[in-house]
């Protein structure tokens, strides 16, 4: 994948923090321009659309975590407990990304993103509880996967090695495995 610019990098930069403040609906294309002393159409001609800003900001995350799938998919067995410590770590190192995420969720759903994530947590459910799990199992995932990740972000100011070790463990349990 290409390198962005360092003018894409500093519009993202800019509609970052103006999305943080005021959130993606109520910030216009104009201010994020005027934040950065360019037109407009300087910024039209890196960003097409508010869509396609939004896209080029979550899109790092979600080409990372494709490749998380990809790697534990392509492994011969499963170890539950270090696919939950790699899922934990992912979203931990991205905590600032996922605020950003929950804050935002009416755009997540018109970018199609939501689909997204339930297909991941489905495919992560296959590997945990293997390729057809039952409803109960699925569930079971579900909350692990879920509370692993909400860990991430309600107890930001914890120890992160605590945390890690409380919230795998806390899954496990969910899932019924040592």
């Amino acid at each position: 994948m290409a390198k962005p610019s360092d003018t894409k990098q500093r519009i993202q930069a800019a509609a970052r923090e103006l999305f943080a403040q005021k959130g993606v609906q109520a910030t216009s294309l104009q201010e994020i321009a005027d934040r950065l002393g360019i037109t407009k159409p300087a910024l039209y001609y890196h960003f097409s659309s508010r869509e396609e800003l939004v896209r080029s900001i979550v899109q790092p995350l979600i080409d990372d975590g494709e490749a998380f799938l990809h790697e534990q998919e392509a492994r011969r067995e499963v170890d539950a407990r270090a696919l939950l410590e790699g899922y934990f770590d992912f979203h931990y190192a991205r905590r600032q990304e996922i605020m950003f995420l929950l804050a935002e969720l009416n755009t997540l759903v018109k970018l199609g993103l939501i689909d997204l994530v339930v297909a991941w947590r489905e495919r992560l459910a296959s590997l945990l509880c293997g390729g057809e799990p039952t409803l109960a199992q699925a569930t079971r995932a579900v909350v692990a996967l879920g509370g692993l990740q909400d860990c991430t972000v309600q107890f930001a100011d914890a120890d992160p090695a605590e945390l890690r070790k409380a919230a795998v463990d806390a899954a496990c349990a969910a899932l019924g495995i040592a």
